[in-house]
């Protein structure tokens, strides 16, 4: 009996000592784990701090690259899968010095070498005297006024691409802005075209004027017709204007700029070479033998 009282006695004693290891061992390791958990959560914290401080420094919006640099342009838009930006954002972030104002009814720009305009509603914008087509308008969002990037790069002649590793528009400035309209259009072809478009359309609406006008472009690319403006309009018996003496009247502000259009590549009515008022010619000749395209306003055009 008292060796086995002794024995359990050395047991407990060695058992002990054992379990008070266990226990620093084990008090430790949460310690350990605590300083860890502590750590994690500080780095945490530490990150969220960092990523707030980074999104407080990207420019707000839908963004683009100009030159590497972010923009930020919250009337970004897509309309009619044309990718359209604010005007002004888009001119400053190219060139911080130039001026954009609003002057009454649009956006008038001077950078330099550039002086352009864009008025929301109109199908154009105006760059150095010329006629930039935009298909689907001018937009206003939010008090701002909306051209499409491309437009816009253009008439400071920039250039547009997508950056695939960004995933976003890249544009990059160019060595200057579009090139002048006295410098870009002939000067002859800018005014038989828009001569003949007032003699034979100055009443019509814009449509109707670049419907004339691609008749007349049709036909000098036309191997059946004569190859210059001038030719086309003066050929014999084909436009009653050129032998009335009408063409020499003065063309209106929108057979001019419908005539700019025009040679900046805008084209209404197709494959168009002949044009008739029904109204007035009922029985034409064209009517009876060439491919019917289209009627706008009173004229109707055939191929």
């Amino acid at each position: 009996m008292k060796w086995r009282t002794g024995c359990l006695m050395l047991c407990l004693m060695v058992v002990l000592p054992l379990g008070s290891k266990a226990l620093a061992a084990e008090a430790a390791t949460d310690e350990k784990v605590t300083n860890l958990s502590t750590q994690v959560v500080l780095d945490d914290v530490q990150a969220a701090e960092i990523g707030r401080e980074h999104a407080a420094s990207l420019p707000s919006g839908p963004l683009y690259l100009v030159d590497g640099e972010l923009v930020g342009d919250e009337n970004l838009t897509v309309y009619h899968e044309t990718t359209y930006v604010s005007l002004p954002e888009f001119v400053l972030a190219l060139q911080p010095d130039a001026s954009v104002c609003w002057d009454g009814s649009q956006v008038v720009v001077q950078a330099s070498g550039l002086t352009m305009t864009a008025k929301p509603g109109n199908c154009y914008i105006e760059a150095n005297g010329r006629a930039l087509h935009v298909p689907d308008g001018v937009l206003s969002l939010n008090s701002s006024t909306l051209v499409p990037i491309r437009t816009a790069a253009q008439a400071m002649g920039a250039s547009v691409d997508w950056d695939q590793e960004n995933s976003m528009i890249s544009v990059h400035s160019g060595t200057g802005a579009i090139t002048p309209a006295e410098s870009y259009y002939d000067s002859d072809d800018l005014y038989w075209l828009s001569h003949i478009i007032n003699a034979e359309s100055g009443g019509e609406p814009l449509e109707g004027k670049l419907a004339v006008g691609t008749v007349i472009l049709n036909r000098v690319s036309s191997p059946r017709f004569q190859n210059t403006i001038y030719g086309v309009v003066f050929a014999p018996n084909q436009f009653t204007p050129a032998s009335t003496g009408a063409i020499y009247r003065e063309p209106n502000a929108e057979s001019v700029l419908a005539a700019k259009l025009c040679l900046e590549g805008v084209r209404v009515g197709g494959e168009s070479l002949y044009f008739v008022n029904p109204t007035r010619a009922p029985n034409s000749w064209a009517a009876r033998n060439r491919p019917y395209v289209t009627t706008i306003g009173h004229h109707s055009f055939y191929a």
